[in-house]
């Protein structure tokens, strides 16, 4: 008979305890995935936007939530103030004004759900737990156009440049004649976010707004304490043209422009503009009718003439040497502008679009120096300033592809008399031009330049009287 062994089983305390760890983390798992299973297409717990607490909402119920808040907004006013004065009212509804549900319930949706997966558990576990808050704040969204648009007219009625002082050279000295002006300008990026803060702070005071526009002021560049600062020692160019022909309308436009001008100082380094210079050009500002081009037509206007003024600036500044950063011929041959020179050495304005613009590259200040010689119809431009040795090159115009005008056009007109003819446009023959224009400092060229000009042929009207 075969005696059994008797099997020893040790009892080991740590598997006890382990197993029990283990099921408690069992079960707090499942628990935790049934938890987690109620937030499936929910805001995960402890997530607010603007303080209101979203938990276990879905998107669509947070949009609803804002679209609903938003029928408040249409019940607001926002005045806009210019310093004191009330320059305009926009309602909520003309805004346009409405929450943003749809980014504020897709912000809030995506904690828990991040792209990057430690992050996504983080923010589950801890929003789960209720470890961490999270808060979203909604955004107001407008519609600025009418904003924008009422700036534009605002800006219109109120921006204008500094202007500087203006001195005149006299026995080789600079007096003053006008002192320095401010400008102002309203800023209309810092008016949006000035406006776009009003409808933000809605969300914790409805009501009406009130939004004030202060202008930015702008010093001048040039004051009269700065007289002896210059450097202007020396007449360095002049500009001629001869206006002969022109009627009197446009005689008194020639001086009238040409005095705007006199006086005014250029800074070394300053890209200098013909039309902020020469400001409005209408009867309000003293102008009279005289012939221009417009919309392809030779037709009078207020301030024809104003382009004999760009034309002198523009050869006194050929014959300074300076930099040439904007310059646009004449459509046509202009008789006024070849009765000293040949073709091309003009240079039209228009504003705001067409401009004259030179930059003065000299080591001291520029100072114009404007004067009309009446009797024999001659317009100068002098520069002083300061010479640094350069050399000047402008050649000959050379002339190609010359057309000759069109035959005249007749066309009736029945507010004239039978047997009266007006002429209204006047002949001039097509052509290409162009001239070079070089400058040298010591032994370096540092302008090579070509201005074209490509004239149209052009007819002339005549109105021909048909009534009785």
């Amino acid at each position: 008979m075969i005696a059994k062994k008797k099997i020893k089983v040790l009892f080991n305390p740590w598997f006890f305890v382990f197993g029990i760890i283990f099921a408690v983390i069992i079960v707090v798992l499942w628990r935790f995935v049934q938890y987690d299973n109620t937030y499936l297409n929910r805001i995960y717990p402890n997530v607010y936007i603007d303080g209101k607490n979203f938990s276990g909402a879905t998107k669509n119920e947070v949009i609803k939530y804002f679209i609903d808040k938003s029928t408040l907004l249409q019940k607001s006013y926002f005045t806009v103030f210019l310093d004191t004065q009330p320059v305009a009212t926009f309602s909520g509804q003309l805004l346009n004004l409405s929450y943003d549900g749809q980014t504020a319930a897709e912000r809030a949706y995506r904690i828990g759900r991040s792209t990057f997966p430690l992050s996504a558990l983080y923010q589950r576990v801890s929003a789960l737990l209720n470890r961490s808050r999270y808060d979203f704040i909604s955004n107001i969204n407008f519609d600025d156009t009418v904003v924008r648009e009422k700036i534009e007219a605002l800006k219109d009625q109120v921006d204008e440049p500094a202007k500087n002082a203006l001195f005149k050279f006299e026995n080789g000295k600079v007096v003053s004649f006008r002192k320095e002006e401010n400008g102002r300008e309203i800023s209309e990026d810092s008016v949006i976010a000035d406006f776009d803060n009003s409808v933000q702070s809605l969300k914790k005071n409805p009501g009406s707004k009130e939004i004030i526009i202060k202008p930015i002021i702008l010093k001048p560049e040039i004051t009269l304490s700065s007289i002896n600062s210059y450097g202007i020692e020396e007449l360095i160019a002049v500009g001629q043209s001869n206006y002969s022909h022109s009627i009197p309308g446009r005689i008194h436009n020639v001086i009238l422009a040409a005095s705007k001008f006199n006086g005014v100082l250029i800074p070394p380094g300053k890209v200098f503009s013909f039309n902020d210079t020469v400001g409005d050009i209408s009867a309000l500002t003293g102008y009279e009718q005289a012939y221009i081009i417009k919309e392809g037509k030779t037709v009078l206007g207020d301030g024809g003439g104003v382009c004999q003024v760009s034309t002198t600036l523009f050869r006194a500044a050929l014959n300074a040497g300076l930099p040439i950063v904007e310059r646009t011929a004449h459509a046509y041959r202009v008789s006024y502008y070849e009765n000293d020179m040949g073709p091309g050495y003009d240079a039209t304005v228009f504003a705001p679009s067409v401009d004259l613009k030179i930059k003065n590259d000299t080591p001291a200040y520029i100072l114009i120096e404007t004067e009309v010689d009446q009797e024999n119809n001659l317009l100068y431009f002098k520069l002083y300033g300061k010479k640094d040795n350069r050399r000047v090159e402008i050649s000959k115009s050379t002339v190609w592809d010359v057309v000759p005008a069109p035959d005249p056009k007749y066309q009736d007109d029945p507010t004239l008399k039978k047997g009266v003819v007006k002429q209204v446009d006047f002949a001039a023959s097509g052509a290409k031009a162009m001239f070079e224009y070089k400058v040298y400092k010591g032994s370096g060229l540092t302008i090579d330049q070509k201005f074209y000009s490509n004239y149209q042929p052009w007819q002339a009207v005549y109105l021909v009287g048909t009534a009785d």
